[in-house]
């Protein structure tokens, strides 16, 4: 199944929320993401059928394998993505929300290359 932004969100969201209370709900996803819960409850299903969460009778959403290392893939993209923008002068705010949408738009080979040259550095001719 290939994900959609938003789906990757969703995932991201999941892990985020987990590591900072101990269960999660999609009303929860939602109130974080600042979406309706309708959309986030059709995404999550859709989550659930590709395999990359399952929730439990009371409700309550746990990542696979999968989903987990998804979901730690795209929130390190964001992470480095926020940081780098910060550090090159951009707004806090601004960073988080172009972050974003840099996550979800580079391949994992380019951001795999775009690490390797920041942590190696060569003059350029």
């Amino acid at each position: 199944m290939e994900l959609r932004a938003s789906g990757e969100d969703y995932l991201e969201a999941v892990l985020i929320l987990g590591q900072r209370m101990k269960q999660v709900r999609a009303i929860d996803v939602a109130q974080y993401l600042g979406y309706a819960k309708t959309s986030v409850s059709h995404g999550l299903r859709l989550l659930r059928q590709g395999g990359f969460l399952n929730r439990d009778a009371d409700g309550y959403l746990y990542l696979t394998e999968a989903g987990r290392k998804t979901a730690e893939k795209i929130y390190a993209k964001h992470r480095f993505f926020t940081q780098w923008l910060i550090e090159a002068g951009v707004a806090p705010d601004t960073a988080e929300k172009d972050a974003c949408r840099m996550e979800h738009a580079i391949s994992e080979e380019s951001f795999r290359k775009l690490m390797q040259a920041l942590e190696h550095p060569r003059e350029i001719p």
